[in-house]
């Protein structure tokens, strides 16, 4: 499994510092570290420690998600009335949307209320 992390994070590394145009000798001087450890680090070798680890992030501008493999998350989707719903379900939606957190527990309540 430490194989396949480290494998997973060189290869990230590489993409994100060719998308920045720099040359590993460049990251590694950004870096303070010897142009011979970051290249084992890109080729899978070895695996950084926490503080090396947020330091390659922030030379490489990504997420430590992003240079471990995980998933990009999709933004969460808008509550949507479907075609079947009837329109005032669509402008409660509307209405709810420009209420603060305040205002939508209280709908909800006024909601449940309805609901017994």
């Amino acid at each position: 499994m430490r194989e396949q992390i480290a494998t997973t994070l060189g290869d990230a590394a590489r993409a994100a510092r060719e998308h920045l145009g720099l040359t590993q000798a460049e990251v590694a001087g950004l870096m303070e570290l010897s142009p011979v450890v970051y290249n084992r680090l890109e080729r899978g070798r070895m695996l950084p420690s926490v503080p090396t680890l947020v330091l390659l992030c922030e030379t490489l501008r990504v997420s430590p998600a992003e240079l471990l493999g995980f998933p990009r998350r999709a933004p969460p989707r808008k509550a949507v009335a479907s075609e079947e719903d009837p329109p005032s379900l669509s402008q409660l939606l509307t209405l709810a949307r420009k209420l603060d957190d305040t205002g939508r527990q209280a709908l909800i309540t006024v909601a449940k209320a309805l609901l017994r």
